[in-house]
């Protein structure tokens, strides 16, 4: 009888057993959040502010260990926003209740701000490039034009980089697009799939498009977080152009570093290969002539291009306003270049999402005053209430760098850190900062997702190839990280100083 009682419930451990194993992310976001909600109140901190740095620290966990997909837990988010913020005291008149409703507008807010229309804008665009094989076009194009010698091939996949960063405005479409090219480019070389020539090419692809993210204002959807929470808390923005003035310098410096340090620390086995070119060409020539769907789309990106760049000097109508014209005229019976069923599949909606209530969470944490309590914390405990511009500067980058590692997500990351970012600047007694150039510059920080393979999904699509080491990406990586950041504390008391950022 006891066996038999035995046999019949050992079974039953091991699934619950596999199961605490595989949601121990979940369980330890939800008993943080628990903790945090059985502290007492502060005495400076509204309760919905105390609730919102708890789901603030559910965020942050559930992100940084992917527990569930980005897309549920965003609407986990704003059901915890919903309840938790309704079920609290009114900020301006804490005798009665926020209610649910009021909770749920606010957990949805972010779905009005202008940045998540850009963002949707661009996704649709990278569809279209996709679809019509533009964007292979453009880096094949390129790419034949460069020399048969390694060197030349690793200056030709940065500027490929380069190129589609201001035409397809979704870093992991541009490393999806761009990967098969890089394999294609490594068999005409004739080398081994997991040699050094390999991983090197890669790699540089995939960290050219984190170069750029920060380069172009319209190449990464947490630069448009950014702009949202900027517009939200100083109602000012930061124009297309602007961002690449600020950014180009710090782009092109690390396309140039990241040269040296891909060809001195990975060499390649092969020097150069008689017929590489023709190989690309060939490849070049399998896509046929131009098509009149590529025709339309590259007028319309390069027009498109044209409005960002001359915004706020040639006329006044915002990028993501621009943008999302571009896209209707995507869709327009003759002139259109695609349809809804052929873009609908192709668009990541859960990127959407997590846009959306990531601004959300951002917003709330700043309206209920908990981003600010936390920054008056930070402030205190770094010294920061009298402290330079600098030592700002480079404190903040360093923890933004730090956290990043926990991160697989630089939206997710933008969305949990810039509120606390902005409220930190503005707890800063230092006379003469400039907190909307400072949030900017920070911002570029984010995007510094170079060490970690888990830290960005682009680099995660160039994993997937097999082609080289998570070894090799740490140690090129934190090369990378270290001149990264010097160029940060080098363009503040330089250029940024002198554009007035700093």
């Amino acid at each position: 009888m006891s066996s038999a009682g035995k046999a019949t419930t050992l079974p039953a451990a091991e699934p619950q057993s596999s199961w605490l194993r595989a949601n121990w992310g979940l369980l330890l976001a939800v008993a943080a959040m628990v903790a945090v909600l059985l502290i007492p109140t502060p005495a400076a901190l509204p309760v919905a502010g105390h609730r919102m740095l708890a789901i603030l620290i559910f965020a942050v966990i559930i992100w940084m260990t992917e527990a569930i997909d980005y897309a549920v837990s965003a609407i986990v988010i704003a059901a915890l926003m919903a309840f938790m913020l309704g079920l609290s005291p009114n900020i301006a008149n804490p005798k009665v209740l926020m209610g649910t409703s009021a909770g749920l507008g606010l957990a949805f807010s972010g779905f009005a701000n202008t940045a998540l229309v850009l963002v949707a804008s661009a996704l649709f665009l990278s569809a279209a490039m996709t679809l019509t094989g533009l964007d292979k076009r453009i880096a094949l194009s390129i790419l034949s034009r460069v020399g048969v010698e390694t060197r030349h091939v690793v200056v030709g996949t940065i500027l490929v980089g380069f190129v589609i960063a201001f035409l397809v405005p979704s870093t992991t479409a541009r490393v999806a697009c761009l990967v098969p090219i890089t394999l294609g480019i490594i068999a005409a070389f004739g080398v081994n799939r997991k040699g050094a020539f390999a991983s090197m090419l890669m790699i540089t692809t995939v960290q050219t498009a984190s170069i750029w993210n920060v380069g172009i204002k319209t190449a990464a959807a947490q630069n448009m977080v950014a702009i949202g929470f900027i517009e939200k808390a100083f109602g000012k923005t930061v124009t297309w152009l602007e961002w690449l003035i600020a950014a180009a310098p710090f782009g092109v410096l690390m396309s140039i570093a990241l040269y040296f340090v891909m060809t001195r620390m990975i060499p390649p086995e092969v020097k150069e290969v008689p017929g590489g070119r023709e190989a690309i060409r060939k490849s070049l020539a399998a896509l046929g002539p131009m098509k009149i769907s590529e025709m339309k789309l590259l007028t319309i990106s390069l027009t498109l291009l044209a409005f960002w760049a001359t915004e706020g000097v040639l006329h006044k109508f915002d990028t993501s306003t621009t943008t999302i014209t571009a896209v209707a005229l995507m869709f327009l019976p003759g002139i259109g270049i695609m349809t809804w069923k052929d873009a609908q599949p192709r668009i990541p909606w859960g990127t959407v999402i997590l846009f959306g209530i990531g601004i959300s969470l951002g917003t709330a944490l700043l309206q209920t005053k908990g981003a600010t309590w936390l920054a008056d914390i930070v402030v205190a405990e770094f010294g920061l209430k009298q402290a330079t511009a600098m030592f700002v500067l480079g404190v903040m980058s360093l923890f933004l760098v730090v956290i990043h590692l926990g991160f697989a997500s630089a939206t997710a990351l933008a969305a949990a850190m810039i509120p606390i970012v902005i409220a930190v600047l503005q707890g800063i007694a230092t006379p003469g900062i400039n907190v909307v150039g400072m949030t900017l510059l920070l911002q570029f920080v984010v995007s510094f997702g170079f060490i970690l393979v888990v830290n960005a999904p682009q680099n995660m699509v160039a994993y997937g190839t097999d082609t080289f080491s998570a070894r090799d990406f740490v140690r090129t990586g934190l090369v990378l990280t270290v001149i990264a950041l010097s160029l940060v504390m080098l363009l503040g008391v330089t250029y940024w100083r002198w554009l007035g950022y700093v």
